[in-house]
This record gives structure tokens, sequence and C-alpha cells, in this order.
């Protein structure tokens, strides 16, 4: 491969490498030289050391352990739905440290109470689309005290196109009502046929689309028929009742390069516009990340498996960064989190942040541009 064109993947662990070979010329006294400049840092930046005992903010304390709901403009929450997103299971003999995660995750659902009505697994529960990986992922995912709803992402589907997903969850594309709420799920990650002219195997096609920033695939889409579908569906649908959409990639145009982006973002968002309440819940991204276009508002879901960093461009303004991950922490970044829908539709985003003080992103923020119910702020860079 060429040095001019590297993955950010690649760049990822080039860096890493470097880093662990010069620490280890370190002499001993240097060391421990270091070591306590990185732990002054910390401490002056308020961080804790992970997997220690750590104090939870008490404001938002209650938050994380579920004993109530959260409170908006309209009263108290109806109803609350958990997630878990983006595990990226490989076989657990090859890494199971993915698998550690989603066990934590499914761990910190069961523990809420009061129970959340269902959990959205917001896509990407294999890495490689394996039978073996989407079949860990399924018995993992039993164990969820709560119902699940599943969501489908581009590494579960481009090995096989989708046909072990239909076999293990049904069609990928689904509505339902919950408690005067009209929920949608759909499947966000279907690309341009880039396989055939290039004769690629089911495998060759699956390692291309699981790269993040390669040239060859093309762009996320909705597609022709699916929008088609979400018209029908919507069309059954009163303009008042609040809607809430579920789809793997962000339902708008982030970055292009690393295929945070949906190429027929603008024609999902015309056929919601004129739909009263509106939020969008996506994957893929592995971050905290907030959005709102006229009257949809965006919210992103944290990954079990590793975070991505923000994009150099096409960030959206209302998104509070979370600060850079500790790369000796497996779990700093990572995590799950809660939706609380409150009266009159709109969705509270509880982001648990494992090892940090979690976060949350009120509606109201994001309905008033910032203007009120700022989150917190971060305690350290972003990245």
């Amino acid at each position: 491969m060429s040095s001019k064109l590297k993955s950010i993947e690649t760049k990822h662990y080039e860096e890493r490498d470097a880093f662990f070979r010069n620490l280890a010329h370190l002499s001993r006294r240097d060391f421990f030289r270091l070591a306590g400049i990185s732990a002054g840092a910390a401490l002056a930046k308020g961080l804790v050391t992970p997997h220690s005992f750590q104090l939870i903010d008490v404001a938002q304390a209650v938050e994380t352990a579920g004993s109530a709901p959260l409170e908006g403009a309209g009263g108290k929450a109806p109803f609350s739905f958990a997630y878990i997103s983006d595990t990226h299971l490989y076989e657990k003999t090859l890494n199971d440290r993915f698998v550690r995660s989603i066990l934590k995750a499914v761990d910190d659902v069961n523990a809420l109470d009061p129970q959340p009505d269902f959990v959205l697994f917001g896509g990407d529960l294999a890495q490689l689309g394996a039978a073996k990986e989407l079949e860990l992922g399924r018995q993992i995912l039993k164990e969820v005290k709560a119902p699940v709803k599943m969501m489908v992402g581009e590494h579960d589907w481009f090995l096989d196109m989708g046909e072990k997903w239909r076999e293990m969850f049904g069609e990928p594309t689904y509505a339902f009502d919950h408690k005067g709420v009209h929920f949608v799920t759909l499947m966000s990650v279907n690309e341009e046929d880039f396989w055939t002219p290039r004769g690629y195997t089911p495998e060759q096609r699956m390692h291309t689309v699981a790269g993040l920033d390669n040239g060859i695939q093309g762009r996320f889409r909705v597609g022709d028929e699916q929008r088609e579908w979400l018209k029908r569906d919507l069309a059954k649908v009163s303009k008042s009742t609040p809607l809430v959409v579920f789809s793997h990639s962000p339902l708008y145009k982030y970055y292009r390069n690393w295929n945070f982006w949906t190429e027929d973002a603008d024609e999902v968002q015309a056929i919601l516009k004129d739909f009263k309440q509106v939020t969008v819940i996506h994957g893929h991204t592995h971050q905290l990340l907030s959005n709102n276009i006229g009257n949809i508002q965006f919210h992103g879901l944290l990954s079990t498996a590793w975070p991505w960093p923000y994009a150099p461009e096409g960030l959206p303004k209302l998104t509070v960064q979370m600060s850079r991950p500790n790369p000796f922490d497996q779990f700093d970044g990572c995590g799950d989190g809660r939706m609380n829908v409150l009266a009159g539709g709109a969705v509270d985003a509880l982001y648990n942040l494992w090892d940090r003080n979690p976060v949350t992103v009120r509606a109201s923020f994001l309905k008033s541009n910032g203007a009120s119910d700022s989150p917190s702020a971060p305690v350290a860079a972003s990245y």
C-alpha cells in the first residue's frame, strides 16, 4: 500500500507503536518523572484514575441510577429506553475485550431502576459480518431484561448482504408505536454496487466497507425504495404524533471522507419536515454528537468498542465534545446510555460514559440552538 494513503486506523496504530517504542528507551528516573507529571496534569483537570472508586456529580448521579425520569418543559418523561451500540464483535477467541465491553453494557442496562421500556441496539453488532460474530452477539443480548429493538449496521450486512441478519433478527426496516410515539427503524447503510465490477469476493466487499476512509466504496444512503416505504408508513400517522427515527448512520451530512454521512439525508429530512416533533437516534460515529436541523433533533450513540475522534470539519455546532480518551483505559470514551421521552415527544439523551461523569443533552438545549440547558463542558481537550 502506498504510504500516501493510510486509513485513520493505520495512523492510530503507528502512532501508538511509536509511543511505546520511545517509552522503552526511558530511564527509570525519567519514567517516574513522566508518570508524576501525567498524574499532576490529570488532577489539575479534575480527571479520575480509571477503574478506581470515583465520585459522580450529585446532580447527574440521580440520572445515572435511573431512579427517576428526567423532567422537561412538559413534565416528567412518560417513558425511557436504553441503548447499546457498535459492539463490533469478533469471535471470542480472537478478541475478548469487545466481549467484555458488551457484557458491561448489558449489566448497566439490567441494573437500571426502573427498567427501560425497551433497549435499542444501534447497529454494528459484528465486526466482519460473520455468522459466529452475529450469533455471539445474539446470545449476549438475550441476557438483557427489557425487550430489545435491533438496528443493522454496515459491519453486520456486507458479508452476505444481510442474509444472516434477516435470519436472526428479521427485516432491518420496520415501524412500531409505543405510548403515543411512532418509531421508525431505517436501514441507512445501503451502498451502490462497487464490488461486482471489481470481481470482489464477499470477504473483500466486507473488508472494504469496514474501512473508514477508503476511496473505493460509495457513501451510505437510505435509498429510493426505503424512502417510498417511509412515505407510505408516515401517511398513516398524524402530523402531531411525535416521531423517533432510528438510523445507523447520521441522517445529515457530517464528514463525507469518513462516511459519517448519508447521501440522501436531505430527501429523508424532507419527508419528516411536516411533523411537529422528530428525533433521530443514530450510531456509527462512536461519539457524543448532537445536532438540530429545522424540526429535527439528532442524538448520536456511544460505542462499547472504541471512540472515534471528531472529524476535522463538519462537526455540528451544538455538539459538546467529549474529552480525549485515555489510551491506557480500554473503557474510556466508550459507554451506553438512556433516552428519556418527554411529554410532547421530545427526547433527552443521557450518555453513560464509562469511567467519567455522565453527560445529559436535553431536547431544550437543541431546540434553543444552545441558548438554554447547556450540557456540562468537558474537563479536558477534545480530539
